[in-house]
């Protein structure tokens, strides 16, 4: 079937800046029409917070996914209040209770991906403890998901964590999981962030790369920086990648215009892919 394209609706919300801030239907429609295949909804307000997107929004939603026949590639989860490391009990069984309402609605919208943050170090916790707090929310989450046919993918994420920074340590955490629905993914974002080759990545997680979110420096569209996303699109081919190509650009600041991003985005990448 081949790579296929999705964009992460971070920039059309309000993670981490409140602005700018499109309701769902609106960014859903705004991506069918550049021509995505799939769109990863990021679980947080104002436009999949489970707790407050009722069973009659859900149902909307989903009327308009499959209306404007574009796909749920994928979900995730916010930071802020996610920590799974925490040091705090009530804080981790938090994060694992958002995990797994997020694959709740996932399922409901016809999603198979979730995305796993495996958290942060506080001070004062052991890396060796947070680790373990970290694999035991996984399997937990993992296991729930799986009654929907949901895999789980690993992110490291460098720029903005401590516990889990390179493709290595994502493969360490699945292979110490041990679960079937529990592969990786990788932003090159933090791959640039980490001044490290984006196609090694592809390489090095391989036949377990379920996931890929696309970035340059600043979260500028590919082909606004220093990236090689040629030599990244032709190992994912090399590697017979077949999932979801997804932006995760244009946002952590208010000062961007979302449909240039995604439309710069998309022109670089579809001919490619």
């Amino acid at each position: 079937m081949g790579m296929k394209l999705s964009y992460n609706t971070w920039g059309y919300s309000s993670f981490p800046s409140w602005l700018p801030a499109y309701p769902l239907e609106d960014t859903i429609k705004r991506l069918a029409k550049i021509g995505y295949d799939g769109i990863e909804i990021g679980a947080w307000s104002p436009h999949a917070f489970p707790e407050t997107t009722t069973a009659q929004r859900r149902r909307e939603i989903r009327k308009v996914l499959d209306g404007e026949g574009i796909t749920l590639s994928s979900m995730l989860p916010a930071p802020p209040g996610n920590n799974v490391c925490s040091p705090i009990p009530e804080e981790r069984a938090y994060a694992v209770r958002q995990y797994k309402l997020i694959a709740d609605l996932c399922a409901e919208w016809g999603g198979r991906t979730l995305l796993y943050i495996p958290g942060w170090v506080v001070f004062g916790t052991t890396r060796r403890q947070a680790w373990e707090w970290s694999r035991q929310a996984l399997t937990e989450v993992a296991t729930h998901a799986a009654q929907y046919g949901i895999t789980l993918a690993i992110e490291p994420t460098s720029y903005d964590s401590n516990l889990v920074d390179t493709a290595d340590q994502a493969i360490e955490l699945m292979e110490e999981v041990g679960l079937d629905n529990v592969k990786l993914m990788f932003d090159t974002f933090h791959v640039l962030y980490r001044h490290e080759v984006l196609s090694d990545y592809a390489y090095r997680m391989g036949e377990d790369l379920h996931h890929i979110h696309i970035s340059e420096e600043r979260r500028m569209p590919p082909g606004h920086g220093r990236g090689d996303f040629e030599s990244l699109i032709e190992a994912l081919k090399e590697i017979r990648f077949d999932g979801y190509v997804t932006m995760e650009i244009g946002f952590d600041r208010r000062d961007i215009e979302p449909d240039w991003f995604a439309k710069e985005a998309y022109a670089y990448l579809k001919p490619r892919v």
